[in-house]
């Protein structure tokens, strides 16, 4: 996105951007949609201007210890220690004012400090390849956008100097950065064109302006991410276009992010690489040559990701930094198919984020972070998006950056209102909770800076968090063990226990260790935690220790050896299902049945000898019942479903939908990640699920006994009903 975004839609539909701001003084007001900003820019020729030619950069600052990296669908520490990006976007660099919108008016320090007293602790900046390569070549200019009233500490400083400037102020207050070039060139609707070339911007030049800053801020861990393209994009039969498949062709954009994010790792190996989605993808049977847009799935700019299943990103001994990331908006940004008839968060994770991107995560093949996504607060159908895309990312821990801080973009407005310094307190207050906190308080991906800066009262370090270092060095004296280690258990869960530690300053938090390795992601601020995930009838060993702010751990409290409950009397195979309630309506016209097989033994599962029984009943009306596969992981041309009636209906049951696979293996341990199912009555009248064998209302997937699974005719798991 940029001033006003246009999605998966034409250019001619987009929201008209009006921006107000002063240029040299508060009441100097000009209008900023999409010409230059008036007045002659002179070049800098000055000691800053040689710095940004020559090989000379910025001061560097002691080696940082912040460096981020992967590990499955998670972002770790140096140490392995998770964390979570939680930010916002703050776009300006990107256009032809080529600094952030906003210091008209508002003041650079103050904004940068009530981002990170409210919690954001990354920031995304798009910027242009445009004035990379300017910055580059000497030739950063002062920037008339910039009222030297409300900022005087920018007053003469060129838009180098005025990042250089912020990107200290970050530091200062805890704030981590994420570069995004979000076109090619300097231009307020430059985010429209849909490759990473134009003009005389070459894709050369791209992947040359991308090494030049990340040679410029290699030694400075306040810069952690590189977000290669904004929304590469474009319909069937438009040319340009971008696409995704294993060529090496100019508009392949999995390559050229392949390509640029080598070419960065080669300069700096710890950075993060990002690498957004397309808009289009070729359906089955059809490919990329096809101009009807029939053959195409298709949904918003940037959001496409289904092109990695088959071709992924290769980073070669990068991959560990790689990130997938999703672009996603409401309908207030364009009307879109999935927003029509009766949709809500289900049918939204179901029809759109399950297929285009958050299979990776579910999948755990690698990381997401959610690039863009917001809009306006309408008390309709836009929040109603915002409030479930919101629920998902808390849910699973997905990072992201809200678009945006900008209260001038044309279709979404921002977290900040138009006089650059109120919150937009009802929007804060839905995003709020997507936000990291840690004990009530927001947490930084600085290690020593805690977000807010030396003294916050609204936020922490991550080395507090995890007790490395960032209280008190004096402090060190450890907490006491904890106490009075108790346990309730279920098939697949042990429910932990315990009575408060002490400490001369204050715990933090615990860890819980099962049979010697520590479980808990974050330390655990209350004195419960549910390990859930375990085997039935199996023995495990707990010990709980304390931490305080000085890093400090205590001993290891008493061990207590439990055993959970056993699998409901069913028989112990080498598989199980899981499953998941994906229609909340119980007495609808359809049944939505999600679920994972899982291998549990120690070699591969030949998926082609494996069934699961989903039983339920029909309820009046046509005896006659249809099922459908709408997604599954391993693809659903590999399932097979057929309804199976009972000649005798039992307890919940009068029928049963059996799930097969046509081949394929799964490594011990592994599932087939999602297979989201439905079944229909062919005259579409109700079901009742209420009574339904095999139904729950979980909405997490949870080990399903009443699910049960057959190798050959054996069966493996679960109980069928009597």
């Amino acid at each position: 996105m940029g001033l006003s975004h246009s999605g998966n839609r034409p250019p001619s539909r987009r929201r008209p951007l009006r921006a107000l701001f002063a240029a040299g003084t508060a009441a100097a007001l000009l209008w900023a949609a999409g010409a230059a900003v008036g007045g002659t820019a002179t070049a800098d020729t000055g000691p800053a201007a040689v710095r940004a030619a020559g090989a000379a950069a910025p001061a560097a600052p002691v080696a940082g210890d912040d460096w981020l990296r992967t590990r499955g669908n998670r972002i770790v520490d140096a140490r392995g220690d998770e964390v979570w990006l939680t930010g916002t976007n703050w776009f300006g660099f990107n256009t032809t004012e080529r600094v952030f919108h906003g210091l008209w008016s508002g003041n650079i320090a103050e904004i940068t400090r009530s981002m990170a007293q409210r919690g954001i602790n990354i920031v995304r900046v798009p910027i242009s390849t445009q004035l990379l390569l300017e910055w580059r070549d000497g030739r950063a200019t002062v920037p008339s956008a910039v009222n030297t009233y409300a900022n005087p500490e920018l007053t003469g400083k060129n838009t180098l100097q005025v990042f250089d400037h912020w990107l200290a102020l970050c530091k200062q207050y805890g704030i981590k950065v994420m570069l995004d070039v979000h076109s090619a060139e300097a231009d307020n609707a430059g985010h429209v064109h849909p490759v990473w070339w134009k003009g005389a911007i070459t894709a050369e030049d791209f992947y040359q302006g991308w090494e030049w800053v990340t040679a410029r801020y290699r030694d400075d861990d306040t810069l952690v991410a590189m977000d290669i393209k904004n929304e590469p994009h474009g319909g069937a039969g438009e040319n340009p276009r971008a696409k995704w498949d294993g060529s090496t062709d100019q508009d392949n954009f999995k390559y050229a992010c392949e390509t640029a994010g080598r070419r960065v790792l080669a300069v700096n190996p710890n950075l993060l690489i990002l690498c957004e989605g397309i808009q289009i993808h070729p359906k089955d049977g059809a490919t990329w040559s096809s101009t009807a847009a029939s053959d195409y799935h298709s949904t918003w700019w940037g959001g496409n990701l289904r092109g990695v299943r088959n071709h992924p990103v290769d980073l070669g001994t990068g991959n560990d930094r790689l990130v997938y990331s999703p672009h996603d908006y409401g309908p207030l940004v364009a009307p879109q198919p999935w927003f029509t008839g009766d949709w809500n968060r289900t049918t939204l994770e179901r029809d759109v984020w399950d297929p285009n991107w958050l299979y990776l995560h579910k999948e755990n093949k690698a990381p997401l972070l959610i690039g863009e996504w917001g809009g306006f607060m309408d008390a309709g159908p836009n929040e109603k998006w915002m409030r479930a895309l919101r629920d998902l990312v808390v849910e699973h821990r997905i990072h992201q950056t809200f678009w945006c801080l900008n209260p001038n973009s044309g279709d979404t407005g921002g977290l900040l209102l138009d006089d650059w310094k109120t919150w937009d307190e009802q929007k804060y207050a839905l995003l709020k909770p997507a936000l990291w906190q840690h004990g009530g308080k927001f947490v930084s991906l600085d290690h020593q800076v805690p977000l807010g800066g030396t003294g916050s009262t609204t936020g922490v370090s991550l080395g507090e968090v995890y007790g490395d270092g960032g209280g008190d060095p004096a402090d060190t004296t450890p907490p006491t063990a904890p106490t009075g280690l108790a346990a309730t258990t279920t098939t697949g869960s042990v429910t932990l226990t315990w009575r408060p530690a002490t400490d001369n300053v204050g715990v933090t938090g615990y860890d819980v260790h099962r049979d010697g390795t520590r479980v808990n992601t974050t330390p655990v601020t209350g004195t419960t935690f549910t390990d859930s995930g375990r085997s039935p009838s199996t023995a495990y060993t707990y010990v709980v220790r304390a931490r305080d702010a000085a890093g400090n751990v205590s001993a290891a409290s008493a061990a207590l050896s439990v055993t959970t409950a056993p699998g409901d009397g069913g028989p112990s195979g080498a598989v199980k299902v899981r499953y998941r309630d994906n229609d909340g309506a119980a007495g609808d016209n359809a049944i939505r049945p999600g679920l994972r097989v899982v291998n549990t033994g120690s070699a591969p599962l030949d998926l082609s000898t494996v069934t699961a029984r989903y039983y339920f009943t029909r309820d009046g009306g046509s005896p006659t019942v249809s099922a459908w596969c709408d997604y599954a992981a391993v693809g659903c041309a590999r399932v097979t479903l057929r309804i199976v009636p009972l000649a005798t209906p039992l307890s919940g049951a009068d029928a049963y939908l059996e799930v097969g696979f046509t081949g394929g293996t799964l490594a011990a341990g592994q599932d087939s990640g999602d297979l989201q199912l439905r079944m229909s009555k062919t005259d579409w009248s109700p079901f009742d699920e209420t009574d339904d064998y095999s139904r729950t209302p979980a909405t997490t997937y949870t080990d399903a006994p009443a699910v049960p699974a057959y190798t050959g005719t054996a069966l493996a798991w679960g109980r069928p009903p009597a």
